[in-house]
């Protein structure tokens, strides 16, 4: 892995199956709970097999020519679940990224143009929901996972 920059970003992530699942968003959008809601969903078998990358602080880095989200390590298997508190959860510690979420999104609209769905991270392009602060993201991102565009 090549570090890009080796700071850490403000973020959440979580592998769905072969893929992660970069998840943005101001202080106290609800990054965790998406992360958590995201890895009952897989247990559920709603969506692929889920697991934590990482919580409030990953890393991006290249694996070749993948982007990739990586667990801090001083932060690894840690995840906030608010009204229980900082608490251990099963963990890998990186994965090529395949959706990022952005959460509070200013840009979030009901029919959102193709553009709007889609993001450029350290020069590669991927898929991207912006989701408004008054909507819950956990179904637009299910949907995201489990359907294809018309």
């Amino acid at each position: 892995m090549t570090e890009l920059e080796g700071a850490t970003i403000h973020a959440s992530a979580v592998r769905v199956g072969e893929l992660a699942v970069l998840i943005r968003g101001p202080s106290g959008s609800g990054k965790s709970r998406l992360a958590f809601d995201l890895i009952l969903a897989g247990r559920t078998k709603v969506i692929p097999p889920t697991i934590l990358i990482g919580d409030d602080r990953v890393r991006l880095g290249k694996t070749g020519e993948q982007l990739t989200v990586h667990a801090v390590m001083e932060l690894a298997g840690l995840i906030e679940i608010r009204g229980l508190g900082i608490r251990r959860c099963d963990f890998i510690p990186y994965a090529p990224i395949g959706l990022v979420v952005d959460l509070a999104a200013s840009d979030a609209e009901r029919l959102p143009p193709p553009e709007a769905l889609k993001t450029t991270l350290s020069g590669r392009d991927l898929l991207r929901i912006p989701v408004a602060a008054a909507v819950p993201p956990l179904p637009l991102v299910v949907a995201a996972l489990i359907t294809q565009p018309a």
